[in-house]
């Protein structure tokens, strides 16, 4: 029987979103920065990165990256779309687009997730998210791997690792 296992953070709180705003494009680790291409839409993202208990490439037990899981909302907190594996960003509205991770870079912030750098690899539909040209995922608060809890015990086990983060669209 699989388990599911929600992580949190040590005080048991939820990761909630920084007042900060997100990076201008010059402020970007240069792996980060898009070429010729300008920032449209920011979506702030709430949700969870989800971890399977399986192997890593040496055969030892292991966390390994299975989905992103998270809403988007526009700047003023209303929900526009969701984000889920492919990577996916599909607006309530219609429209939905898949990306490929060209480039990350640590985040800043000591426990969360990569900043990413993303082509889009397809479009679907017509919405707000279909004229991107690539996506940045910045600001990014959480979401990195359990330490811990993944043995053989626990092979198949999911954990559902709180995150958040600023998806920059680009065209």
């Amino acid at each position: 029987m699989r388990r599911l296992v929600l992580v949190t953070l040590a005080c048991g709180a939820a990761v909630v979103p920084a007042a900060a705003q997100a990076p201008k494009l010059d402020e970007l680790p240069a792996a980060l920065k898009p070429a010729g291409l300008s920032v449209y839409l920011e979506v702030p993202a709430t949700g969870v990165q989800i971890y399977t208990c399986g192997k890593n490439d040496a055969g030892a037990p292991a966390w390994v990256f299975k989905a992103p899981e998270a809403t988007l909302s526009d700047t003023q907190k209303k929900q526009i779309g969701k984000h889920y594996a492919g990577p996916t960003w599909e607006a309530l509205a219609g429209g939905k687009v898949v990306g490929a991770v060209k480039a990350n870079a640590p985040a800043p912030e000591a426990g969360a997730i990569a900043w990413l750098l993303l082509d889009i690899k397809s479009s679907e539909g017509a919405g707000v998210f279909n004229q991107a040209k690539a996506v940045l995922r910045v600001s990014t608060h959480g979401g990195t791997a359990p330490a811990q809890g993944c043995d053989a015990a626990h092979a198949g086990e999911e954990a559902r690792v709180p995150y958040t983060a600023t998806y920059l669209f680009l065209k």
